[in-house]
């Protein structure tokens, strides 16, 4: 496990009401039933919206998650490098808050 995947479990595993799951294959961590972080190709992923969002996506190396790898990424959802791994607790939070709030 890299320690980038042993961060993304810690985040998750210290939000209350997080529990972890699968989502597309990947790990994931959810609340009342859905998805509001994510790990992929060794980076986090988190569903955002408003200035969270923006944040996020203005990081260098921040994209839209598209795991399909087809071109058709996920709007609300944005892959965050491991060169910003100090701003993954804030966006885990913000994502929980969203998703907590619209589940």
């Amino acid at each position: 496990m890299t320690k980038e995947e042993t961060l993304y479990i810690e985040i998750g595993k210290r939000i209350k009401e997080a529990e972890q799951s699968q989502m597309f294959g990947k790990p994931c961590f959810k609340v009342n039933g859905k998805a509001f972080v994510s790990f992929f190709e060794n980076e986090m992923v988190f569903k955002l919206t408003g200035d969270a969002h923006k944040d996020a996506l203005s990081l260098d190396g921040s994209q839209l998650f598209d795991p399909s790898g087809k071109k058709r990424p996920m709007k609300e959802w944005i892959q965050v490098s491991a060169d910003h791994s100090d701003k993954w607790r804030k966006f885990a939070k913000a994502a929980f808050d969203y998703v907590k709030a619209n589940s």
